[in-house]
């Protein structure tokens, strides 16, 4: 919107006495400068309304009354504070201000821009549903599995296919790039793209979901990989940088360099109110559409591997959830009694169970998640 209004009164003003007096207003052309400002907007935002939102949140009794899984199954020496009561919801917050900030300050006749904002208000409308059924059962159980993965799954598939038909973006489908190498792999491999897309998006939307388990761990490892991501889409949007760094450039991708920007300002806000002890909760509301966002972001600057490796820590929580239920089935197959490999799944509970307080389980997260934020910079050069 920013960007439109500043244009309309330069085209009004040429030619006029006003002409010099608005040429400040040439910034707005700048995606960097547009990128700041989007930034310091939903930071502010998130400032001004998060203690309205947590108020209205708790007036409407949309808090957790029910113990989480970790505190159900005991055990957790190390944890001062009982979760019970905590208003959740919170990706309300989260995402109003990401949409706003990003049709305040991004350029909305960019189609990468449009689309993954759509994604994000389908994917947030699926965690609103999930949140909602939870507080209402009052049992964590929320929306069926299958329910949710369908809705996932849809727009996950409506992603790929929409951008393989898409001339102007079918090789971010059709051909495969992955990180320390300069070339496609596979080309002419839209198959096999639409799949890397679906499992892209599906799988980071559960990812961030699953870490979202203790106070400010997973909004702050976003936080760190949307970084990752604001570099990715600024270069990818640069001919010239992307061609000195041989990685695929896509014109019109700098523009979700305003929404990473946004992101971070209103995940650096959210954090305010959820570090520990949090005042309220993300929320599947938060979690399903911030992780749905990087996957798509990552097929979009053409590089879905590279999300792998920048969200180490996601992937991490992901595969012990995989890793433990697997081996519980097998071994009651095969022995008739079930055993785990970890104390207590997603990761983050089992060092808990060990005896780590939540401050030292989110703190070490954050340190793992910027070691793996930093080898996924290190694919930009390392060709």
């Amino acid at each position: 919107m920013f960007y439109y209004l500043s244009q309309h009164l330069l085209e009004w003003s040429h030619g006029t006495d006003w002409e010099s007096r608005l040429s400040w207003l040439r910034l707005f052309r700048y995606i960097t400068v547009r990128s700041a400002g989007a930034a310091v907007t939903a930071l502010l935002l998130s400032w001004w309304f998060g203690p309205r939102i947590i108020r209205w949140l708790k007036q409407l009794k949309f808090g957790q009354e029910y113990q989480d899984k970790a505190e159900q199954a005991g055990g957790l020496a190390a944890r001062v504070l009982s979760k019970k009561g905590t208003p959740t919801m919170g990706g309300i917050l989260i995402i109003t201000i990401l949409v706003l900030t990003t049709i305040l300050w991004a350029r909305l006749d960019n189609k990468l821009v449009l689309l993954t904002l759509l994604s994000v208000l389908v994917l947030a409308g699926l965690g609103f549903y999930d949140d909602y059924a939870k507080i209402i059962q009052q049992s964590g159980g929320g929306t069926p599995p299958r329910v949710k993965l369908f809705a996932q799954f849809a727009v996950s598939i409506f992603i790929g296919v929409y951008l393989w038909m898409t001339p102007s973006t079918s090789r971010l489908v059709s051909e495969i790039m992955v990180p320390f190498y300069k070339y496609a792999v596979l080309t002419n491999a839209a198959w096999l793209g639409i799949i890397i897309c679906v499992l892209a998006i599906v799988g980071s939307s559960n990812a961030v979901n699953l870490t979202d388990g203790l106070d400010g761990l997973a909004i702050g490892c976003t936080l760190i990989v949307g970084f990752v991501f604001l570099i990715f889409t600024y270069v990818a949007g640069n001919a010239k940088i992307a061609g000195y760094l041989q990685i695929p450039s896509v014109p019109g991708a700098g523009e979700l360099t305003v929404f990473c920007s946004a992101l971070i300002g209103a995940g650096l806000g959210f954090l305010w109110f959820n570090c520990h002890p949090a005042q309220v909760f993300m929320g599947d509301t938060g979690s399903l559409p911030l992780g749905g966002a990087f996957g798509i972001m990552a097929v979009l600057v053409h590089q879905p591997f590279v999300l792998v490796i920048a969200g180490g820590v996601f992937v991490l929580e992901a595969v012990s959830v995989i890793l433990q239920k697997g081996w519980f089935r097998f071994t009651r197959l095969r022995t008739g009694t079930g055993r785990r490999i970890f104390l207590m799944a997603p990761l983050h509970h089992h060092f808990e169970k060990k005896g780590w307080y939540e401050s030292q389980v989110v703190m070490r997260f954050y340190i793992l998640c910027v070691l793996f934020a930093v080898v996924a910079l290190a694919t930009l050069k390392l060709r």
